[in-house]
C-alpha cells in the first residue's frame, strides 16, 4: 500500500501526535508499505535558520527510513517549539501527486492537515483523519476563549470533508458526532509493554527522587497550559508524598516556582521514561483537554494506579474504584482525597495497581496498526464507490 502521512505536529517536537505517527510508521515499515511524511519544518522559517532550533527528541528524518517533506513553518505564539506549517494547498497537492498514494493519513488536522484534505479532494484521493487534539479548548487555556466557537466550526468542516474519521475515545466520538460529523469510528492507541512494565521500577531512582522514602506521585507530559499541572500544587499538603514532574515546556520555570518541593526530571524518553513511570506509586493527570491520554495507559502498563480528571479520554481508561480514581473537572479537593486514599493504603494501592496492569493487556501497537490498515482499506473502497457514483451521474447528465 502507498500511504502519505500528513502530520500537523512532528519531530523533533515529541507529543501524543508525534508518538502515534512514529508508531504507525513502525508498523507500516514492518509490512513493507511505501510511505512518505509531510510535516512542518522546525529548523527553518521561510529559508532562514533559527537561532535556537528545537533540540532533537527522537530520530532524525534520515533515521526514520521514510522520505519526510518539510514545509515552511512559524512558531506558535507562546509555545515556540510547536510549529504551524505555512505550505499552500498547491504545494501539498504537488507532493501528493508526485508520490501517488492510495490513501492520505491526516494526523490531528487543523492547518496543514486541512490543506492536505483539500489537496486530496482535488486529486480524488481518500483521507483518513485522526481527531487527536482538542484545539478549540486549547484556545481557552491560552487566553482566547472568544475563538472557541469558530474553531469548533473549523473542526466540523475538516472532519466532515474527510472520507473516514478516527477518534481515540468515546468522549471524542461524541464530540464529533455532536458537531454533525459523519463517518466516525473508534481507533484507540496501543501501548509498548516492553518499555512500560513493572520490571523497570528502579530503587536507586526512587531514592534520588524521594530520599526520605516518600510515596512518589508522578505526572508525565508537556509543561503547557492545557495540561493544568499547576493543579497538582494541591497535593503539597499531603504528608509523606513527593511529587515528580517528568516533561518540559514553556511553563516549566513558572511551575518550578509554584511547586517548590516537587522533583522536576525534565524531558525523558525511551527506556529512561519507562524507568521513571514504573518508579511512581501513583500517577496523576489533571488536564481536562485529553482526547485519549496515552500516558495514563503507559502508567497502567507499568502497574501504577491512576488519579485523573473525569473528562475526555480518561473516562474510557480509568475504571473508578478498580484501576484508579476520576474526579470532576475543577474539584481539586477530590483530586487530593483520591491521592491520599491511594498513598495511605498499601493494600488498596497494590490491588488497584494489579487491576490497572491487567486492564491494558493485549493493547499492542501491532494490533492497533492492523486495525488502522483496515480503516485505510475501508476509506479506499468508500472513495472508489463515491468516484464511481459521481462519474455515472456526470454521464447521465450529458447523455
Amino acid at each position: 500500500m502507498k500511504i502519505a502521512i500528513v502530520a500537523e505536529s512532528f519531530l523533533p517536537h515529541m507529543n501524543g501526535v508525534t508518538n502515534s505517527v512514529l508508531r504507525v510508521l513502525d508498523h507500516l515499515r514492518s509490512r513493507g508499505d511505501d510511505v512518505i511524511v509531510i510535516a512542518p519544518d522546525t529548523a527553518w522559517v521561510f529559508g532562514h535558520a533559527l537561532q535556537d532550533p528545537t533540540p532533537p527528541q527522537g530520530p532524525s528524518d534520515a533515521e526514520l527510513g521514510v522520505p519526510v517533506h518539510r514545509l515552511p513553518s512559524l512558531p506558535l505564539s507562546g509555545y515556540s517549539k510547536v510549529r504551524v506549517a505555512a505550505g499552500t494547498v498547491s504545494r501539498v497537492k504537488r507532493i501528493l501527486a508526485d508520490f501517488g498514494p492510495e490513501v492520505v493519513h491526516v494526523a490531528s488536522p487543523f492547518v496543514l492537515g486541512w490543506r492536505a484534505i483539500q489537496a486530496a479532494q482535488e486529486l480524488g484521493l481518500p483521507t483518513v483523519s485522526i481527531y487527536q487534539t482538542e484545539v478549540p479548548t486549547y484556545a481557552g487555556r491560552y487566553g482566547m476563549p472568544i475563538l472557541e466557537d469558530v474553531l469548533w466550526q473549523r473542526v466540523r468542516e475538516i472532519h466532515e470533508a474527510s472520507t473516514v474519521n478516527l477518534v481515540p475515545s468515546t468522549f471524542a466520538r461524541a464530540q464529533l458526532q455532536g458537531l454533525g460529523v459523519r463517518r466516525v469510528r473508534l481507533w484507540r492507541r496501543g501501548v509498548d509493554a516492553q518499555r512500560f512494565n513493572p520490571a523497570r521500577r528502579d530503587a536507586a531512582l526512587r531514592a534520588e527522587i524521594a530520599p526520605g522514602g516518600e510515596r512518589i506521585v508522578g505526572f508525565v507530559g508537556r509543561l503547557a497550559a492545557e495540561k493544568q499541572v499547576e493543579d497538582l500544587a494541591r497535593l503539597g499538603a499531603i504528608p509523606g508524598v513527593k511529587l515528580a514532574i517528568v516533561g518540559d515546556g514553556p511553563l516549566r520555570a513558572d511551575l518550578e516556582r509554584r511547586l517548590p518541593n516537587a522533583h522536576f526530571a525534565g524531558f525523558r524518553s525511551g527506556d529512561d521514561l519507562g524507568r521513571h513511570v514504573a518508579s511512581f506509586d501513583v500517577f496523576v493527570h489533571p488536564g481536562e483537554a485529553e482526547t485519549f491520554c496515552q500516558t495514563i495507559q503507559e502508567a497502567m502498563a507499568a502497574r501504577v494506579p491512576v488519579v485523573a480528571v473525569g473528562r475526555g479520554g480518561p473516562l474510557d481508561l480509568v475504571d473508578p474504584s478498580r484501576t484508579g480514581w476520576l474526579y470532576a473537572p475543577g474539584d481539586l479537593a477530590s483530586l487530593e482525597a483520591h491521592v491520599r486514599d491511594l498513598v495511605g493504603d498499601d493494600a488498596k494501592r497494590a490491588a488497584f495497581a494489579d487491576a490497572a496492569l491487567a486492564s491494558v493487556q493485549g493493547r499492542t501497537w501491532e494490533a492497533l496498526g492492523e486495525e488502522l490498515v483496515g480503516h485505510y482499506e475501508r476509506a479506499i473502497e468508500m472513495n472508489r464507490r463515491y468516484l464511481g457514483q459521481t462519474a455515472r451521474a456526470i454521464l447521465r447528465l450529458y447523455a
